[in-house]
């Protein structure tokens, strides 16, 4: 059976160094040309985000054109792909319990802010928000697209992101830690 993969941003931003970053789109060629293992990305919602995010950290152009040549760039057609409605169901459930956890923060720090100064409630109050509205939570099309094109291709999420972990669960997708994903496809081309 084809393995393949759809990668997150994560799967590649994990590499804070470019010569990182190189030798892992180097294993994906290597997978791809001698076990046809194919790497794909949402095109253009995570496609455009990560490459915005590597422009930004000034990569080689050569890299970003590897990049090109062996991840395979696709928009994930929505409309065929069906979602069952208890997934909505769960997802509005959980949007609305981080709602009300978000609205408790706010009202424990202004409890506090007779006590404490406005600039440390403030970055009190961001962290904690933070963690309750958008940790563990799908926050973005990227995210949602990643998830479509796995369950269109019947392919395996790469990613670090547990929002997209926990929905590709819900899901019944294949899921690969994206910091693991490089021993994996070692690991095949060693057979």
């Amino acid at each position: 059976m084809r393995q393949r993969f759809v990668l997150d941003t994560t799967a590649f931003t994990i590499y804070r160094e470019e010569k990182e970053l190189k030798k892992f789109v180097e294993l994906i060629a290597k997978a791809r040309k001698k076990l046809d293992i194919s790497c794909h990305i949402p095109y253009p919602t995570a496609y455009n985000e990560l490459m915005a995010i590597l422009r930004s950290r000034e990569y080689d152009k050569k890299l970003l054109l590897k990049i090109d040549t062996w991840i395979v760039k696709k928009t994930p057609d929505r409309y065929a792909v069906h979602l069952p409605a208890e997934i909505l169901y769960e997802y509005i459930s959980d949007i609305r319990e981080r709602i009300n956890r978000g609205l408790r923060i706010a009202e424990e720090i202004l409890r506090e802010s007779r006590k404490t100064s406005l600039s440390k409630l403030l970055s009190k109050l961001r962290d904690k928000y933070r963690e309750a509205l958008r940790k563990g939570i799908l926050d973005s099309r990227e995210d949602l697209d990643v998830l479509i094109l796995a369950k269109e291709l019947n392919a395996a999420v790469v990613t670090n992101d547990e929002g997209i972990e926990r929905w590709a669960e819900k899901l019944g997708l294949r899921f690969v830690p994206a910091d693991l994903f490089p021993k994996i496809l070692e690991e095949y081309l060693k057979r």
